[in-house]
């Protein structure tokens, strides 16, 4: 770029590359090396404040009709600088922003009176939308699935909009977002209160009103954090992310494992312990046997993930391609998840998940007799059995619907007379199993595709008896061997 901040430029590509010439075009010059009268068009730069993290930046506009009409705005924006003082950087930072805003959207310029009052009161400068415009558009044009947009739309309609829509976005602090889950906590007690009312008719104004949980709020700091970090990206919001500097209380339940004694508990009263529940090595045994016999078309599924612990979706949705019994791995890159009721596939929901899953040989032997079942299947159907691509499949040869397999799941775990787990807790059964047998946290990780160990060893840690007991004996030796020297 020339030294100048008034210069021209044209639309001029170069032949090689395709790629604009801008100023370099040798027509933009006469050979005095004065300026074309009849080729480009005018432009200029102005060297702004930083930003506040203190990266450099410019104020650029082309497509000018006339040399005067740079100059013009170029001093119209120096004028724009000068009404903040050298040491007024917030103002001067905000003047800026005023500036690029203006140049972003094509529009003139914002006029010196109407930004010198603005700044006498103390007031936004530039155009920046608030923050329910901004989630408003973010949502409308964010590349997501419709289960993650419908539970966005959601958490920002519910929740965002009505507690910070207001704020103009640039001016969002930790405190409002702060301020927005104490309201939350606030309102979580009042429905509480008053769903324990000895007033029917306070009671039944809350009839249907659920208290948002920690995983909810989780979600809502998740949804905003993603939200402000795209607002970031395209410069709409400076500095650090509100949302990202907020902890919030995690409550995501701990698994607990069906004992002998919380049986007979459950078998007399009916009583379930906690939501995530897991079976022991022998209650796996017991109900993969009967399943075995009594649904052996799901049974192959059913024994893939009480081993290995893929998700409902994944193993739904396992390519036939994908699974290689000769060198006893399957890889999972595709899953079929619902969206209402209706099946929809797409990738795993992370870039953990798509992993290499190693079998056992049990599994293979499995798996194997399930290949010949299903070409028994496919011989009988004839030209009408489907092609699928998948691996698991019906009898006719179309997919599982994820909500056939847990509901026949749960009709046949009451028929083997088995307490009661979800078809996602034989996931939480196959890390259980293999941290008892001492299998490495890391691996354990990589197996379920959870991105980090941190989740796996929060979730899955609390189980591991083994742990525990070494721990027990460590500390009681500890304690013998004291005594003894004494």
């Amino acid at each position: 770029m020339p030294a100048e901040n008034i210069f021209k430029r044209c639309g001029c590509r170069y032949l090689e590359t395709g790629k604009q010439m801008g100023n370099n075009c040798p027509k933009l010059r006469r050979p005095n090396h004065a300026w074309s009268s009849d080729h480009g068009y005018w432009a200029y730069h102005l060297e702004l404040p930083p930003t506040i993290d203190g990266r450099r930046r410019q104020l650029r506009r082309s497509g000018l009709p006339t040399r005067r009409a740079a100059a013009d705005e170029r001093n119209h924006a120096r004028e724009l600088l000068a009404l903040a003082p050298a040491w007024d950087k917030r103002s001067r930072r905000d003047i800026a922003d005023a500036l690029q805003a203006a140049v972003r959207a094509k529009e003139p310029l914002p006029e010196i009176d109407r930004i010198r009052r603005r700044l006498r009161g103390d007031t936004h400068l530039a155009d920046i939308p608030t923050v329910a415009e901004y989630l408003t558009d973010w949502l409308t044009h964010h590349n997501v699935d419709a289960n993650t947009r419908g539970g966005y739309e959601s958490i920002i309609r519910v929740h965002l909009i009505p507690h910070l829509g207001d704020i103009p976005l640039d001016k969002l602090r930790v405190s409002h977002v702060r301020a927005m889950f104490t309201a939350i906590e606030q309102r979580n007690e009042e429905l509480l209160a008053a769903k324990a009312s000895p007033d029917s008719a306070v009671r039944k104004s809350v009839a249907g009103k659920r208290p948002t949980g920690p995983n909810t709020c989780l979600n809502i700091r998740a949804c905003l954090r993603k939200a402000l970090n795209d607002a970031r990206a395209d410069e709409l919001l400076p500095g650090y992310n509100p949302a990202a500097l907020v902890k919030i209380r995690s409550n995501r339940p701990k698994p607990i494992v069906w004992e002998d004694e919380r049986v007979q508990q459950w078998k007399k009263g009916g009583k379930i312990p906690g939501p995530v529940m897991v079976w022991t090595d022998e209650q796996v045994i017991q109900f993969l046997a009967y399943a075995a016999i009594h649904c052996p078309d799901l049974h192959p599924m059913w024994h893939y993930m009480a081993f290995r612990g893929p998700r409902r979706g994944e193993a739904c949705g396992l390519r036939d391609s994908e699974v290689r019994l000769h060198r006893q791995e399957t890889t999972i890159n595709h899953q079929i998840t619902t969206h209402g009721y209706t099946p929809v596939e797409k990738p795993p929901k992370s870039k953990a998940g798509n992993r290499e899953v190693a079998l056992d040989d049990d599994t293979v032997n499995i798996l194997i007799a399930y290949k010949e079942l299903r070409a028994k299947w496919q011989r009988a159907a004839g030209p009408a059995w489907p092609n699928t691509g998948l691996f698991f499949v019906r009898q006719d040869g179309h997919a599982w619907h994820p909500d056939s397999v847990t509901q026949r799941f749960n009709r046949h775990v009451r028929k083997a007379g088995l307490p009661p787990i979800r078809l996602h807790d034989l996931r939480h059964s196959a890390a259980t199993i293999a941290l008892n047998a001492g299998v490495d946290i890391k691996v354990i990780s990589e197996q379920l595709g959870h991105s980090t160990t941190t989740l796996t060893r929060d979730t899955y840690q609390s189980v591991n008896k083994q742990l525990h007991q070494q721990a027990a004996d460590a500390v009681a030796e500890r304690i013998r061997n004291r005594r003894q020297a004494a």
